[in-house]
C-alpha cells in the first residue's frame, strides 16, 4: 500500500492532495490493468467507478463502426470515469485502453466518506470535474457548428447548381446568336429602306425587345401562340422555327400583318430574322440576370445566415430574417424530399438580443430535423410571433410523431433514433443550450402527424 501511496502523490492530479487523504484513497480502491483494445465501459452503460490513470492511455469514441470518432483522451496523470458531483450517469460512447494502461479505481459508494472525509481530495476531482464538463460542452458545440455549416454547404451547392448552370447555358447561346443578329441587321442596312418602313420595323422591334410579363400565359397558352406564330410564318415564306424566340414577346399576328403589307418578300425575312434574334438576345439576357439576382441572393442568405464580418457580442437580432435566410438555405433538402416549407413571419417583428449565428443555428436543427421527420410530399410550417411580450417561433411537421420514450430523452447528448452514421446526438442538445444562452425556453408537443418544437425567446430592451 505504500509503494501505491507514493504513486498516487506523485500523480499529476493528486500532486496537492494532503498524504492522509491518499491513505484514505489507497484504501478504499484497487488496481486494474488493461490490455490495448480492451473495453472499459461501452456506450449506454453506467459509470460507476473513478478511475485515476497511472500509466498508458484510454480515450472515449461516439459512434459504431467506421462512423466512430474519438472524443477525448486521458493519460497518465489524468482522473476521469465518475467523478464527485457529477450529473454524469451513462457514458456517452465506449471506453477503452488505447494502449498498455494500469488505472486505480474507487467505488462511487466511497464518495459520501470521501465528501465528507477528504476536502482537498474532492475539491481536486470537483475542479477536474468542471473542466470535463467545459470541454464537451465546446467541443459538442463546435461539433455541432461544423455539421450546421455543412447542412449550409450541401443546400448552397443544390440552390446555386441551377442558376450557375442557367448563365452558363443563356451566355453560351447568346454568344452563339449573336452573329445571327448582326447578319441580320447588316442585310437590312445594307436595303436603304425608307423612313416610314423602318418607322414600321422599330415599333416592332421596341415591342420584341421589351420587358413584357409573359409570366401571366399558361405552359398551354404559350404552345398556342408558338403555333399561331409558326403558321404565319411559314403562310409567309418564312422561316417558322423563329416562333419559339418571337413567342416570348407581346409582338402580335396584327403587327406582322403590317410588316407584311410594308415590306417585300427578302426585306420581311431580314426583318423577322432581326425581331426573332433580338427577342432571343432579349429572353437570354433576362435570363442570365435572374439567375445572377438569384445567386446574390443566396449568398446575401448565407452571410445573413453566419453573420459572416459582424461581432460576436449579444447585439438586437432580426429573427424573421433570419428565419427566412435558413429557409431559403434548406429549401433544396425540401425540395428533394418535395416536402412543403413556408414560412410565417409578420414584417416588423421585435428585435431579440442574442447572437444572430447562433440563433440561426437553433432554426437550421430545428428545420433540418422537420424535414426528416416529415414525409414524402408532407409539411413543415415555420412561425414567429410575439405572444403575452415574448417572441414565439414554432417549426412544425405532420411526420409520425415522437414516442414518450423517446420524447423524455430527445434534449440528451449523444442521444439519437437516427441510422448510425447520420445523426451524433448532439443537435437538440446543444439547440437547448443555445436557447439557454439566450435566457429562452424549448418546448415539444408531439402525436401522430403532428410535432412541434416552440422556441421562447426574450425581447431586446
Amino acid at each position: 500500500m505504500t509503494d501505491l501511496v507514493e504513486r498516487l502523490a506523485t500523480h499529476r492530479t493528486l500532486k496537492g492532495v494532503p498524504r492522509a487523504e491518499l491513505e484514505w484513497l489507497a484504501s478504499r480502491g484497487h488496481l486494474r490493468t488493461m490490455a490495448k483494445g480492451e473495453v472499459i465501459v461501452r456506450a449506454g452503460e453506467s459509470i460507476p467507478e473513478l478511475w485515476i490513470i497511472l500509466t498508458g492511455e484510454i480515450v472515449i469514441r461516439v459512434g459504431q463502426g467506421a462512423a466512430a470518432r474519438k472524443v477525448k483522451e486521458w493519460y497518465a496523470g489524468d482522473v476521469t470515469g465518475f467523478l464527485p458531483y457529477s450529473r454524469m450517469s451513462t457514458s456517452p460512447g465506449a471506453v477503452s485502453a488505447d494502449e498498455h494502461t494500469e488505472v486505480f479505481l474507487v467505488h462511487t459508494r466511497e464518495f459520501p466518506a470521501m465528501i465528507r472525509e477528504c476536502h482537498d481530495l474532492t475539491a481536486s476531482l470537483v475542479h477536474e470535474m468542471v473542466d470535463r464538463a467545459r470541454f464537451f460542452t465546446s467541443s459538442a458545440l463546435q461539433d455541432e457548428k461544423i455539421r450546421s455549416l455543412g447542412r449550409v454547404a450541401a443546400g448552397l451547392a443544390h440552390e446555386l447548381n441551377n442558376p450557375a448552370s442557367a448563365v452558363v447555358r443563356s451566355a453560351g447561346e447568346l454568344a452563339r446568336r449573336l452573329p445571327e443578329s448582326l447578319a441580320a441587321f447588316r442585310t437590312l442596312g445594307a436595303a436603304r429602306l425608307p423612313d416610314d418602313q423602318l418607322a414600321t420595323i422599330d415599333r416592332a422591334a421596341d415591342v420584341c425587345v421589351a420587358a413584357t410579363d409573359v409570366s401571366v400565359r399558361s405552359p398551354i397558352e404559350q404552345l398556342d401562340r408558338e403555333d399561331a406564330l409558326a403558321e404565319w410564318l411559314a403562310g409567309h415564306g418564312a422561316d417558322a422555327t423563329a416562333a419559339n424566340a418571337l413567342a416570348e414577346s407581346a409582338l402580335t399576328l396584327e403587327m406582322l400583318d403590317g410588316l407584311a403589307t410594308a415590306l417585300d418578300r427578302r426585306t420581311l425575312d431580314a426583318t423577322l430574322a432581326a425581331l426573332a434574334a433580338g427577342c432571343a438576345t432579349r429572353t437570354l439576357a433576362a435570363e442570365i440576370e435572374n439567375a445572377a439576382t438569384r445567386i446574390h441572393h443566396l449568398v446575401a442568405a448565407v452571410k445573413g445566415f453566419t453573420y459572416m464580418d459582424q461581432a460576436t457580442a449579444p447585439k438586437p437580432v432580426d429573427v424573421g430574417r433570419g428565419l427566412a435566410d435558413t429557409i431559403t438555405i434548406l429549401h433544396s433538402k425540401a425540395r428533394r424530399k418535395s416536402v412543403e416549407l413556408t414560412l410565417d413571419a409578420p414584417p416588423g417583428l421585435p428585435p431579440v438580443l442574442g447572437l444572430g449565428g447562433e440563433l440561426n443555428q437553433v432554426w437550421s436543427n430545428l428545420i433540418d430535423n422537420a424535414l426528416d421527420a416529415a414525409p414524402e410530399h408532407g409539411h413543415v410550417r415555420v412561425s414567429a410571433a410575439i405572444e403575452a411580450g415574448v417572441l414565439v417561433v414554432k417549426v412544425v411537421d405532420d411526420g409520425a410523431g415522437i414516442p414518450d420514450a423517446v420524447r423524455s430523452r430527445l434534449f440528451e447528448p449523444f442521444f439519437t433514433t437516427k441510422p448510425v452514421g447520420e445523426g451524433t446526438g448532439l443537435g437538440l442538445d446543444i439547440t437547448r443550450r443555445l436557447v439557454g444562452r439566450h435566457e429562452g425556453q424549448i418546448e415539444v408537443d408531439s402525436r401522430p402527424g403532428r410535432t412541434e418544437f416552440r422556441v421562447i425567446l426574450p425581447l431586446s430592451t
